[in-house]
């Protein structure tokens, strides 16, 4: 039987060799990485207990063996939160189940913000940008496209794993994959039983070779804030700091981007700013 903690523990066995782990390898492995009874041993847990938690249905293992997983799995803050997740399940309201529609005051806050700015949701719809954040990532698009009323919002990742060109924004468009299918596996832990994100995993699945293989992989990432690396068509290059902060009682995102004042992106930017 495969679970999606079953399939997180696999990938995560498979990344690292015994020498890695400090135990020694005898014989010929048929698959890379640690055996079941070998990560059971490093855990402190019995090799039966541990196959169950790679295949049971049911599961509700203690903070001790979360952790000691964990340590064993050498897993970043990020892989462990969602390790926790998936092995202490609870009842969660889906994020499909609230208002999508961000609060007017956001909205406001977004217009004034001076650089590029957008509200997303946990499937990274766009549900609202400023006019630089628009000039920005909207190539092509309307400004009024996330806004309410509009039954086919952007969505980024969706634009750059289907769309021709979509990844021609970004100056490194392996990492950004690896990114944007992490954010996606940490959203699924989030909101597991959402049918807005398993809709679009699954158009993204079957559509896309990369998409499914990286997905596979079980990347894990939050992506709350960091360097985005871009090439835009008219600004040119940009490196941008963004911080994403999740609005209270929502599943939604404010994305704020900022260039060092006075660096060639800065510069970047004024080639796009609203009026020129």
């Amino acid at each position: 039987m495969t679970t999606e903690l079953g399939e997180f523990l696999r990938s995560r066995r498979a990344a690292i060799s015994p020498e890695d782990a400090g135990l020694v390898s005898y014989g010929a492995r048929r698959v890379p990485g640690l055996r079941r009874e070998e990560l059971a041993m490093l855990a402190g847990v019995s090799p039966t207990y541990y196959t169950r938690l790679e295949q049971a249905d049911h599961h509700n293992a203690s903070d001790s063996v979360v952790d000691a997983l964990a340590r064993a799995l050498r897993l970043s803050a990020e892989e462990r939160v969602h390790l926790r997740r998936l092995a202490r399940p609870v009842e969660t309201v889906s994020a499909s189940g609230r208002d999508e529609e961000p609060r007017p005051t956001a909205v406001a806050m977004l217009m004034d913000y001076p650089g590029p700015a957008l509200i997303t949701d946990h499937a990274n719809y766009v549900l609202a940008w400023n006019d630089l954040g628009h000039r920005l990532f909207g190539h092509g698009l309307d400004f009024d496209a996330p806004f309410a009323g509009r039954p086919k919002r952007p969505n980024m990742i969706r634009r750059f794993f289907l769309e021709p060109g979509g990844s021609e924004l970004f100056v490194d468009p392996e990492g950004t994959a690896l990114q944007m299918v992490g954010f996606l596996r940490y959203s699924s832990g989030l909101h597991p039983d959402d049918h807005i994100l398993s809709c679009l995993v699954g158009e993204l699945v079957q559509r896309s070779d990369l998409f499914a293989e990286l997905w596979a992989e079980h990347p894990v990432m939050d992506c709350g804030y960091g360097i985005k690396r871009l090439r835009h068509p008219v600004a040119g290059r940009l490196d941008l700091a963004y911080e994403a902060m999740v609005l209270p009682e929502t599943s939604q995102r404010i994305v704020l981007y900022r260039a060092e004042p006075g660096s060639p992106s800065a510069d970047a930017l004024e080639r796009i700013a609203p009026g020129l």
